[in-house]
């Protein structure tokens, strides 16, 4: 296989198999993307952030070296947003949130008890709640 100074050629075998990966639009460029650019037009702007979460049909994902190298025409500005280039970890608090959020979910709620009102409180159909779920009361009792 020939080499480049990108790394090997990869041969234009057709493959039934998509990858997961959001590679760089560039032509002949398959590196992995890191960002994404959009363009406002009305501003005159060239905008370069992290990669978008949906690829867009007027974005444009690049690698790092096509986002680090990027211009734009005569005229226009290029604002670049921070983009974090490591893994993102959740943060002890994001973690103590979490888990908050379950320890809430799984304790059972008491009828009344002062404060708000509960749905059963509002819908005397319902017997029990657990999370999104609902026990109701059949209709001929």
């Amino acid at each position: 296989m020939a080499e480049s100074r990108r790394g090997p050629l990869k041969s234009a075998v057709p493959s039934n198999i998509v990858s997961p990966v959001r590679r760089c639009s560039r032509t002949a460029c398959g590196r992995p993307a890191v960002a994404t650019l959009t363009y406002v037009y009305a501003d005159s702007t060239a905008v370069l952030g992290p990669l978008a979460t949906y690829a867009e049909p007027h974005c444009y994902d690049l690698c790092s070296e096509h986002s680090e190298r990027l211009t734009a025409p005569r005229g226009w500005e290029v604002v670049r947003l921070a983009t974090d280039t490591g893994p993102v970890r959740p943060s002890g608090d994001d973690l103590e949130a979490l888990a908050n959020a379950v320890r809430e979910a799984a304790r059972p709620h008491e009828r009344g008890q002062g404060g708000a009102a509960t749905a059963r409180d509002i819908d005397p159909m319902e017997v029990a709640r657990r999370g999104h779920l609902r026990v109701l009361r059949s209709p001929d009792q």
